[in-house]
């Protein structure tokens, strides 16, 4: 067990040892896309993707948010800087679902605005989702529980949520 005095002093040597900052949020409950609303952002981030002109790369684990299209010359990002990316299981709860639960903006993302919300908002948009409509891993049925990391509002839930920001020194 370590001391409030250990811990800062931990976190200023990260901080003197490392320039890079983001911010992390775990999204407590996790985000659930239902089938075709995560099947419309799977085809529509592949659409946009950032080694093709747009500003996502996605993976099976992980979307990652660009501010520009990659422009490398071995067909790497250039000079393109991460703005945020969002760990993603696919498969869960059930077969043909995605879900989300966590996401990181990076100091670039941070100096130019982006929030948590804002990202997740731009990837769910092809889904036509609203934070309001995405169910949760632990909604009571029929309760539209919305993760505060997305909403910044109490989920409906009546279970308790838990919401963990740390800043990371990457």
């Amino acid at each position: 067990m370590y001391t409030m005095q250990q811990l800062q002093a931990f976190e200023s040597l990260a901080e003197s040892a490392y320039d890079e900052v983001s911010v992390t949020e775990v999204i407590r409950p996790a985000a659930v896309l239902p089938e075709l609303a995560a099947r419309a952002v799977l085809s529509e981030l592949g659409l946009r993707d950032a080694r093709a002109g747009g500003h996502w790369v996605a993976e099976p684990a992980c979307w990652r948010r660009y501010d520009r299209p990659w422009n490398g010359l071995d067909g790497g990002p250039g000079d393109a800087q991460l703005i945020g990316s969002m760990q993603v299981a696919y498969g869960t709860p059930t077969r043909y679902e995605i879900t989300v639960f966590r996401a990181t903006i990076t100091r670039t993302g941070l100096a130019a605005g982006w929030t948590v919300t804002a990202m997740c908002d731009d990837a769910f948009q092809y889904g036509d989702l609203t934070p309001r409509q995405l169910p949760t891993g632990r909604s009571a049925p029929g309760a539209a529980a919305v993760p505060t990391a997305l909403t910044g509002q109490p989920a409906a839930d009546p279970r308790p949520m838990a919401l963990i920001t740390c800043l990371t020194r990457v």
